[in-house]
């Protein structure tokens, strides 16, 4: 599929992919076996062309807003999972409206409000649909909630009251591996949160982690399992261990895999939304993820933010560097550049052409 073939070839490949080609189990297990660098050179170059077919050289922000790092959760790859004992936050009202009016004419397409499953919100919902409304009013942008999962009539007002996605990643498809992951919590419930949201008219996003054990072969049950849920926005993200976790001494992996899964991503999902995320290796590493195809760069915090963020590679350094001039300036050397508002729009109000497939 990739191997033995010419640039020519590869541009067929390209083509096939916006023709509607579906890659089969079998083509699957042959891109992830990729180990050499100039196959993984072709597979990104493919990934690129479909991207490039749909969405040219336009590139879409999201701001981040990591507004509670308290959780209820025990998921042993989480620095802010319950039982680790760190420094947490929960910021007020004025704060978040504070951050938000910072980053209200900075290109950015959409405001990511993510928090820890905290009880201060998670049992009184109405404090959380006050903050999405508060967001909404300082910045009339779409908004991204990333909650962790919470029932459907609490979904519901979020969406009513200004919700656009939902951001609820099932870190692994691999029912085994999820027990691992994301202790005592439950595998459906996830899956059926986000297939409801999906119902009432949000768009959706799942994620996968890579380097938590995974093989060829869970990998390919996660790619299937976000398959099943059409979502308009697919992320994979590199685990990096911890500190005072269950998986903190955990050897890290590189970000190969990651990139190697995102070019995947694009082939199996050649129209969606894929995240690269600032949180893992700044620009740097954002340049990395755009080469692999994807056309999305997420958190992205005010200069001297000290916000946190899921990963932080970048907690003890005195510049962070993902404000929106720097990430808009590295897009431009890249020959890229912020899409326009409208073009965002027009994706949001797609998600109706993308339903869920029932449970």
């Amino acid at each position: 599929m990739i191997k033995n073939i010419d640039y020519h070839g590869l541009d067929i490949f390209a083509q096939d992919i916006v023709n509607g080609l579906q890659l089969t189990d079998a083509n699957l297990r042959e891109l992830l076996s990729l180990t050499e660098e100039e196959d993984l050179l072709k597979l990104h170059y493919v990934s690129r062309k479909v991207r490039d077919h749909f969405f040219e050289n336009k590139v879409f922000l999201y701001s981040f807003v990591y507004f509670s790092t308290y959780c209820k959760n025990k998921c042993t790859f989480c620095y802010y999972n319950r039982c680790n004992d760190i420094q947490r936050y929960r910021l007020g009202m004025d704060e978040i409206r504070n951050i938000c009016r910072t980053l209200k004419n900075e290109s950015i397409h959409m405001v990511d409000l993510t928090m820890g499953e905290d009880p201060y919100f998670h049992e009184h919902p109405e404090r959380f649909t006050d903050v999405v409304k508060a967001v909404k009013e300082e910045t009339g942008l779409p908004i991204m909630i990333s909650p962790g999962v919470m029932n459907d009539g609490t979904l519901s007002r979020l969406h009513e009251s200004g919700a656009d996605f939902l951001a609820l990643y099932q870190e692994t498809h691999d029912r085994e591996l999820y027990g691992k992951l994301r202790v005592g919590q439950s595998f459906e419930d996830r899956v059926n949160a986000r297939s409801f949201a999906k119902s009432i008219g949000y768009c959706v996003e799942d994620g996968i982690l890579t380097g938590v054990g995974n093989d060829i072969e869970s990998t390919i049950k996660s790619l299937r399992g976000m398959e099943n849920n059409r979502p308009d926005m697919v992320r994979v993200m590199t685990f990096v261990p911890q500190e005072g976790t269950p998986l903190g001494k955990k050897d890290p992996e590189s970000s190969i895999e990651e990139l190697k899964i995102i070019a995947i991503l694009r082939l199996m999902f050649p129209d969606r939304l894929i995240p690269a995320s600032l949180d893992l290796e700044g620009i740097p590493g954002m340049v990395h993820r755009l080469n692999a195809g994807a056309n999305v760069v997420t958190s992205i915090i005010p200069s001297n933010s000290t916000l946190e963020g899921v990963v932080n590679y970048d907690r003890d350094l005195e510049e962070r560097d993902r404000d929106p001039k720097s990430v808009i300036k590295s897009l431009k050397a890249m020959g890229m550049e912020p899409a326009s508002q409208d073009d965002f729009n027009k994706i949001l109000e797609r998600k109706h052409e993308i339903p869920a497939v029932p449970l």
